[in-house]
């Protein structure tokens, strides 16, 4: 990959606008594909992109295009920041433009049939392009604002990776690696059911030791099941477990924990999800998990809980009623199938 060559973000959402802008900053030029014309357009004219990211100005080096054959004919490169409901029906159409080219998802949800997630789906759309992820506790406007940030890059391909810190790392942008893609993507994917929980109980005030309890406990419960699919437990006590489930568990910019402090305030979650204006991918994971984790007869019991709440008409108080009377196992144990 030269110097010379464009890089493309595919997605015009939140995170997409601020990963394609730190490609500018580091002084890459970046191809920002989007479906609609007049986000490209008010992007081109503006130098912002209003929707998703108001108020960050947008370097020169940031072209808006809705040319997606084009992007991809000229990028060797492709961050790909689709929500998980349109990554498989955008891309497919162009598998062919895909075949050699470093994909990266940036996209932290699960399809559900059959259970994908989303370097899944871009192996089974372009089987010979070279695959990995990049998740961690990165907030879209955080990352857009300098906030000192970190996250992990995560492929068996040891060149797409440092390809991947060669041009992302910078002044406040730090890229780990890791071989466990697996691993790191069920982290980032995981980690948004039980934000919706922890805005819940921010909004019904409950305290921080609730809070506390709820992260820890998640932890265990989503290291729990993706170990049994086969992925690291060690990469959960990193940026793409633990510090990316402590951050959308606890801050009100996340978009799983707004949903949450609305339901929690007593919105409805048809009322929750169109107050926010743009995907939760943990309202479209919980459902997919829930029926994963009985199927390989995992216990989890705070996946369980939110489920009754969003589908069942249960209640939070309800539910926690419910786990207090669990009887609890050991604390961390990140193989037992049992124990609250």
């Amino acid at each position: 990959m030269t110097t010379k060559q464009p890089i493309a973000v595919l997605g015009g959402g939140s995170f997409g606008t601020a990963i394609a802008n730190l490609l500018a900053e580091n002084g890459h030029d970046v191809l920002l594909w989007m479906r609609d014309e007049q986000q490209a357009e008010s992007i081109r004219t503006l130098r912002q992109n209003p929707r998703y990211l108001k108020g960050i100005d947008l370097l020169p080096a940031v072209q808006a295009t809705t040319d997606l054959p084009a992007t991809l004919a000229a990028c060797e490169l492709v961050f790909v920041a689709l929500p998980s409901s349109a990554l498989r029906q955008v891309l497919q159409p162009h598998a062919a433009l895909l075949a050699g080219k470093m994909l990266v998802s940036t996209t932290k949800g699960i399809e559900a049939q059959g259970f994908k997630l989303m370097s899944q789906i871009l192996e089974e759309v372009a089987p010979n392009a070279r695959i990995g992820v990049l998740s961690g506790p990165n907030l879209a406007r955080e990352v857009a604002e300098h906030a000192l940030t970190a996250t992990v890059v995560a492929s068996d391909d040891e060149a797409l990776c440092k390809a991947v810190q060669a041009v992302l790392h910078g002044r406040t942008f730090r890229v780990y690696a890791s071989s466990d893609r697996f691993g790191v993507e069920l982290g980032g994917a995981l980690k948004n059911v039980y934000a919706i929980m922890a805005g819940m109980a921010a909004a019904l005030g409950m305290g921080e030791n609730t809070r506390s309890m709820l992260i820890t406990r998640a932890l265990a419960e989503m290291t729990r099941f993706a170990v049994r699919l086969g992925a690291n437990p060690m990469t959960f006590l990193g940026l793409a477990g633990v510090g990316d489930l402590i951050v959308t568990c606890t801050s009100s910019k996340s978009r799983n924990f707004q949903v949450g402090h609305a339901l929690g305030q007593g919105l409805s979650l048809e009322e929750a999800v169109s107050r926010l204006g743009e995907v939760a991918e943990g309202v479209n994971t919980i459902k997919v998990l829930k029926a994963k984790a009985e199927e390989l007869q995992v216990y989890m019991p705070l996946v369980a809980g939110l489920h009754a709440i969003l589908f069942e008409g249960r209640t939070l108080d309800q539910v926690i009623a419910l786990l207090m009377r669990g009887e609890p196992k050991t604390d961390v144990d990140f193989i037992s199938t049992d124990g609250f």
